[in-house]
């Protein structure tokens, strides 16, 4: 791998949304996060941080009706970001995993960015809501990342108590699971595949 930096850019434009959004899988943990959904705020500037990315987000979506269309969307676009800034994926470690503690809560996350994408998820919130987010969205959240990456993204919640706690715990948990598997690796430059493409 080079010293460019991977980046994408993706504009996505609805009925329901209006989104632009920007990553360098190679940044700072900078991020300017508005997508008018104040949870996923916070918790994509948890993943900023964690995933050592630099990230920008802004979206307009009918969030009078509710928070899904922003949600899915931005989740939508940070997985075409990732693919498109991965390229043809030669290079980097391809599998990351994370076993995260967020206080009582502990959960564990793998990715394997081998362009298949592949969901499962084990995770249940104790409560429908945190604040007037609904926790169900975290789930399609990362199923639309998990989608339009081109990824296997799995996530186990072992134990937890606390709703913000386990959401926490999943967006830092992915986010260092996705650092590490598209981290260069530097013992090879070849796409890591003995098919020789991903």
């Amino acid at each position: 791998m080079n010293d460019v930096h991977r980046t994408a850019e993706i504009a996505r434009k609805t009925g329901e949304t209006d989104i632009r959004l920007t990553l360098d899988l190679d940044g700072q943990g900078r991020g300017e996060i508005a997508t008018g959904v104040g949870f996923l705020d916070h918790m994509l500037e948890l993943f900023t941080r964690h995933a050592l990315v630099d990230l920008t987000v802004a979206c307009k979506g009918d969030t009078r009706v509710d928070d899904h269309h922003s949600t899915e969307d931005v989740g939508i676009c940070l997985g075409q970001a990732i693919d498109r800034a991965l390229g043809n994926r030669a290079g980097i470690r391809r599998y990351g995993h994370c076993i995260l503690p967020m206080d009582e809560t502990l959960a564990t996350c793998a990715v394997d960015m081998g362009g298949r994408p592949y969901f499962a998820w084990d995770a249940a919130f104790p409560t429908a809501k945190v604040g007037t987010f609904d926790t169900e969205l975290v789930v399609d959240f990362w199923q639309a990342v998990c989608t339009q990456g081109r990824m296997n993204l799995h996530v186990l919640l072992h134990y937890g108590r606390n709703s913000h706690h386990i959401s926490e715990a999943i967006f830092k948990g992915l986010a260092r699971a996705i650092r590490a598997a598209a981290e260069p690796d530097p013992r090879s430059a070849a796409v890591p595949s003995t098919k020789g493409v991903l």
